[in-house]
């Protein structure tokens, strides 16, 4: 039998524009970026410092208690075609029914929408689950408000 240990889950996301889109998620979800390398005052010093022509390639944001789990965005040359198999499920409403959810959702869903995001589809409660409202992000990318 092998010894089990806890392991860090990082989320990455393909996308065109890393930093438009790590800065929304940091909106969403009250996410940091992470400080500097060591060297460095901020992110622009290490950028200019880096021997890339193509900045902006990647970035991070991390739940500053850290417990949730870190997203990387890199850059991608090709767009979104499909669905995405992989989707977060951001939990406004945990413990919420009927119409006190639904104002929750629709709440969190006027704030998102208020920083890029788009409604996609309200998927309503049924005799087993409460609604969830599906969102994207400001790059297509459908999420869960839950």
């Amino acid at each position: 039998m092998t010894s089990s240990r806890v392991r860090q889950v990082q989320v990455t996301f393909d996308c065109a524009e890393p930093v438009r889109v790590a800065r929304f998620w940091c909106e969403v979800l009250g996410y940091a970026w992470p400080a500097p390398p060591d060297g460095f005052a901020d992110w622009d010093a290490y950028e200019r410092a880096s021997s890339t022509d193509d900045p902006g390639v990647w970035a991070a944001c991390q739940d500053p208690t850290g417990v949730g789990p870190r997203l990387f965005f890199q850059r991608v040359p090709e767009g979104k075609v499909v669905k995405n198999r992989v989707h977060l499920d951001v939990r406004v409403a945990t413990g919420l029914v009927g119409d006190e959810r639904l104002a929750a959702l629709n709440a969190e869903g006027d704030r998102l929408e208020a920083l890029g995001a788009s409604r996609f589809q309200l998927v309503p409660a049924d005799e087993e689950d409460e609604a969830v409202l599906v969102m994207q992000d400001v790059e297509g990318n459908e999420f869960c408000l839950d």
